[in-house]
């Protein structure tokens, strides 16, 4: 019987951005790579430890690839788990590997394997963890729903960005200034979706409206009509009757564009 090898469809090169395009390319360039498969499933057995060794050598290579092209400081970790052990797969030739649709190579996920030349066509799917440390700010302490955050809520530390879904806020002037969205716990690295912005006046409030244009600008007194949260639109009632909206600036301050 020919040695096992593992078959890949590779798309075109192409420019690779961000952390998600950074997955993506990890799996590309994993199949891309992959050399001559040791062993394949066989049935009625566990899966060879030479199948498995050469699936996590495909990652780590892609991992070391992608990393050397990329300006990003994340420090990647892959291990892939195990199949199934109640599985009997019947011998095969060439084994596929590819994404399920819908998933991605980031985090707590998986890798298909298909059998496409064998004694029994089968598909497969072989858990994968990939961790991608890097710069973030966490929790000095717990923090409760609706707290206001400061620059001293959290440190620098080292963080598993892939560790949950929502992106990581390197950036602290995201984040300094905002509300906690829900409770959140001592070391936790700051997230998306953990925070929001602050409400800084409550409907009924008396608020300082700058309207500017081209060479001027104008200040008068105006009555919220909605609650005003910083970088979002506010309802307005000018001191003439009239109704407008605005971009929340500040505590007091809602700006116009005419």
């Amino acid at each position: 019987m020919p040695s096992p090898q593992f078959r890949s469809r590779c798309p075109g090169k192409g420019r690779i951005a961000g952390i998600t395009a950074l997955c993506a390319s990890m799996y590309v360039a994993a199949l891309c790579g992959a050399a001559q498969a040791q062993q394949a499933p066989s049935q009625g057995a566990e899966v060879a430890p030479e199948f498995v060794a050469a699936t996590q050598q495909w990652l780590d290579d892609a991992v070391a690839r992608s990393q050397a092209a990329s300006a990003s400081p994340l420090r990647m970790e892959v291990s892939v788990g195990a199949l199934d052990s109640r599985l009997r797969l019947a011998p095969c030739t060439h084994v596929e590997p590819y994404i399920p649709v819908g998933l991605r190579l980031w985090g707590r996920t998986r890798l298909g394997l298909r059998c496409t030349d064998g004694g029994g066509r089968w598909n497969v799917f072989l858990p994968v963890t990939i961790k991608a440390f890097g710069p973030a700010w966490v929790l000095r302490d717990n923090v409760v729903a609706g707290t206001l955050l400061t620059a001293s809520s959290a440190v620098e530390a080292e963080a598993d960005w892939a560790a949950e879904p929502s992106p990581v806020v390197a950036d602290p002037a995201l984040w300094v200034g905002q509300t906690a969205a829900h409770s959140l716990l001592a070391g936790q690295p700051v997230r998306q979706s953990m925070v929001k912005p602050a409400q800084v006046f409550a409907a009924g409030a008396q608020v300082r409206v700058v309207a500017t244009g081209p060479g001027f600008e104008v200040t008068s007194d105006a009555q919220a009509m909605t609650p005003g949260v910083v970088g979002q639109m506010v309802r307005l009632r000018m001191e003439n009757g009239r109704i407008t909206t605005g971009i929340v600036q500040d505590l007091r301050t809602v700006r116009l564009s005419m």
